[in-house]
Order: C-alpha cells, then sequence, then structure tokens
C-alpha cells in the first residue's frame, strides 16, 4: 500500500509528468473476505463515488455476494457485502454483475443478477436515498426484463433511462442476443426492445451505449468473433441498425464506454483476439474511426471488465478486475488523452 501511494503522488505531483493523464491508480481495498472479485461498476452518486463488484469463492460459486465501497474523505471503505442469492426457501445462487445508476431525479439504483448460470439468471435491483450508505430490499425485475447486464445505462433529455440487455443461450442462432431495455417513469416499469440480427450475425452482448451530438445512440461492447459489434438508433433507442462487427479486436471480454462532455467518446477494452491482457483506452470523434490512447495494463494476468464514468468535475473514473484479485481505480484528466489512428484493426507502435 505505501508503495502504491508513494506511485499516486509521484503521478499528481512531478512537474516533468504534467502531461501524463493518470492522476492517480489506487486499489479499492488491499484485504478482503473474499479470494475473488470480478465485474466491477464506478457511479458519481449524489454523495461522492461508489464502486460495487461481485466477490465469493470464484465467479458462479453459491457464494459469491454483491460488494460495495464508497470514496470518503479520499479513502474507500472497506467492502461491505449488499447483496447475496439466498432464496426464501434457504437455497443460495451466485450473483453476477452488479451495475450502478444514479439518474437525475430518485435514489441510486444497483442492478445485478442472480441465478445459477447466465443463461438461467434473472434481474434483480435495490436503490439507496443516502449514496449507498443503506440499501432497499431488493425486487426482481419483472417478466424477460434483466435489467443492464454489464454496462451503466444512459438518461436522454427527456428523462428515459436506457439500458443494453442480452441474454445468453436462450434463443436460436445467434447463441449470444443483444436487447435493449427501456425506461420512461424513472425504472418503475420497462419495455423490451429487439436489436435486429441475423442467424449468422454475431453473437452480442453487454453493450455500452453513446451519445452523439447529432442525437443517435450507438451501442458497442463484446461479442463471440474475437471484435466488438456496433449498432445505432436515430429515434432514441426505440429501433436500432443491425448489429455489425467493428475492426477492433476482443477476446470476447467485457468492455465499457462514455461519451465525453468535449464531444469525444472514450472505449477501455482488451485490443487483442485473445487473452485479457492489455487493457487499452481507445478515443473516437464520431465511433466508428477509433484512436489509441492509453494502454493501462500491459504485463502478463487478467486486466478486465472496466467500467468508466465521467464526473461532474470533468475527470474520468475507470475500476477494473485486477488478476481476480483485486479491484483498481484509475483516475484520467481526458484533456491531456492524445489520440493516434488505429489502422485496420492494429494497434499502433
Amino acid at each position: 500500500m505505501i508503495r502504491l501511494l508513494a506511485l499516486s503522488v509521484i503521478l499528481v505531483s512531478m512537474p516533468a509528468l504534467a502531461a501524463d493523464p493518470v492522476l492517480k491508480s489506487e486499489f479499492i481495498y488491499e484485504t478482503a473476505p473474499f479470494p475473488s472479485c470480478h465485474a466491477s461498476t464506478i457511479v458519481e452518486s449524489k454523495n461522492g463515488l461508489v464502486t460495487s463488484w461481485f466477490g465469493g469463492t470464484d465467479e458462479g460459486e453459491k457464494d459469491v455476494g454483491i460488494w460495495v465501497s464508497l470514496l470518503k474523505d479520499g479513502q474507500w471503505t472497506a467492502p461491505v457485502e449488499v447483496a447475496n442469492g439466498i432464496q426464501d426457501g434457504g437455497e443460495r445462487h451466485p450473483c453476477w454483475n452488479p451495475v450502478l445508476f444514479q439518474p437525475k431525479q430518485g435514489p441510486l439504483m444497483l442492478f445485478y443478477k442472480v441465478g445459477p448460470s447466465p443463461s438461467t439468471w434473472w434481474g434483480m435491483v435495490r436503490t439507496s436515498a443516502d449514496g449507498g450508505e443503506t440499501w432497499s430490499e431488493a425486487a426482481r425485475l419483472p417478466g424477460k426484463i434483466l435489467g443492464p447486464i454489464k454496462n451503466k445505462p444512459i438518461e436522454l433529455d427527456d428523462g428515459t433511462i436506457l439500458s443494453g440487455s442480452s441474454t445468453e443461450g436462450l434463443s436460436p442462432p445467434p447463441e449470444w442476443q443483444l436487447h435493449m431495455e427501456r425506461s420512461t417513469d424513472g425504472g418503475k416499469t420497462w419495455t423490451f426492445i429487439k436489436v435486429p440480427t441475423t442467424v449468422d450475425g454475431p453473437s452480442s452482448i453487454q453493450a455500452s451505449l453513446l451519445k452523439h451530438t447529432d442525437g443517435s445512440l450507438q451501442a458497442i461492447g463484446r461479442t463471440r468473433s474475437k471484435k466488438l459489434f456496433t449498432t445505432t438508433s436515430k429515434d432514441q433507442g426505440l429501433t436500432w441498425s443491425p448489429v455489425a462487427l467493428t475492426e477492433l479486436p476482443n477476446p470476447s471480454s467485457g468492455t465499457d464506454a462514455v461519451s465525453l462532455r468535449d464531444g469525444r467518446h472514450l472505449l477501455v477494452y482488451n485490443h487483442v483476439p485473445k487473452g485479457r491482457t492489455p487493457l487499452n483506452i481507445a478515443l473516437s470523434k464520431d465511433g466508428q474511426q477509433w484512436e489509441a490512447a492509453l494502454v493501462l495494463e500491459s504485463e502478463p494476468g487478467e486486466y478486465s471488465y472496466p467500467a468508466v464514468i465521467q464526473t461532474a468535475d470533468g475527470l474520468v473514473h475507470v475500476t477494473y478486475t485486477w488478476k481476480r484479485k483485486k479491484i483498481r481505480h484509475v483516475v484520467l484528466d481526458p484533456s491531456k488523452l492524445q489520440g493516434k489512428a488505429i489502422v485496420k484493426g492494429e494497434w499502433p507502435k
């Protein structure tokens, strides 16, 4: 921990590194009551930053629950388990993929999944009126509504909440199918929106949603085709173009993206067809042509399932799985991120 803090001080204070976009790199916790963690999420609540992830013996084990930490006075609080998969009859299932979301109006929302596997899980939600200090009882989402599968929803100008969702192994090919879930009443009710694909189209899940300056929306995310997918909407998410592959490589691992206030879009992902290192950041002005901006991790190991937000002060916060042992938090100054063209999917030297 001492070495980590020292690194953070150097990154922030040394004049020679003034152009370095990385302002801080730290672990959310040093020790925890679980050996394995994954699938973090981060949000700026009305009271400050909150993170969550699933933790337990290992992914898919029955003891895996949803854990939360809050940033207070510059320090992350000790992880607290806020949800588990214990059912009314005593049976226990693993929890999966928490997603934090703070709407402009209303309480902080925590979506997560419970069930034996991704093909059989169901969506749950809890809310917090005090920025993650305490949580409501869990409520199951209705029918085939699963909630955001991995990445945060977006809120449109009229208050509509739109989240990227998907199913795995429940339907004819492609095995993974993307859909959207849309709410116009603050998350009380949801509409299921199918995203068109074909039998031989890419299996697509875990969308991140981008807002373009012309009013159109874009979803980008994970496939089983060793490349990222894209699809667009020109009517506020009511209909979507057929899912198509981009030139950006990906090893079928989770990604996340955010539209920055300067009009650019920022994507965090593993820019390789196999393995979960390196972990990269790319930038784009139009969501189609991407530029290499930063490599967050390049050593052997697993660095995966990022979450990314831009906070009110303009800074960018990224959390991600660090070797399945810890969650790392990185703070970036986006004004210092410069891109270099990615041509035919090749990360520039």
